[in-house]
């Protein structure tokens, strides 16, 4: 349960993050996202670590859904921090930020979400643990909460293209067109 509930902070902490970013602008408050990874990745090491006597050994659906759970995880990991164009992004930013419609980002408007729900539902059925099954459920659940909240306050506020971004991409759905655009923008 504790780290249910470490769950759920880390989220908290990612919704002040943004809250911060627009209103309140406290240096201290920039860590919430970073400290949230940090607690998410406890809760989900703690629930691997707490449940090790409840893991059944079966070779081929641990190598079969850890590589799938290995390909969800290398995917969220470029999403969040490599798919952006680092110089454009980063170094050489001329007046306010733009949306990144290219990549992975033209596939949908949060495509870490598919990757984060990708991660813990392959996570849960390589280890076969049902605590980490219903952390897939609910830290999935709370993301798309996260994201609903970032599409309709945060994002509008920090991009000024965001509004034509909503237009063209789908919230979470790819379609065959965004799956084109994805692939030819690679």
């Amino acid at each position: 349960m504790i780290y249910l509930i470490l769950g759920f902070l880390a989220f908290a902490l990612f919704a002040v993050y943004d809250i911060n970013s627009i209103i309140i602008k406290h240096k201290l408050l920039y860590s919430c996202f970073f400290v949230g990874c940090f607690l998410l990745m406890v809760a989900t090491i703690g629930i691997v670590v707490s449940s090790r006597d409840l893991i059944e050994i079966d070779a081929f659906r641990m190598w079969i859904f850890g590589a799938i759970t290995l390909l969800f995880i290398c995917l969220l990991i470029y999403t969040l921090f490599f798919a952006l164009p680092f110089k454009n992004t980063y170094v050489e930013v001329s007046g306010p930020p733009r949306v990144c419609n290219s990549g992975v980002y033209a596939l949908c408007r949060h495509p870490g979400v598919l990757w984060f729900m990708g991660f813990y539902f392959f996570f849960g059925l390589a280890l076969k643990i049902p605590l980490l099954l219903t952390a897939a459920i609910i830290f999935s659940f709370l993301n798309i909460l996260y994201v609903i909240f970032q599409d309709r306050w945060t994002f509008a506020k920090i991009f000024e293209d965001y509004d034509k971004y909503r237009i063209d991409t789908p919230f979470l759905v790819p379609n065959i067109k965004s799956i084109k655009r994805c692939f030819h923008t690679l």
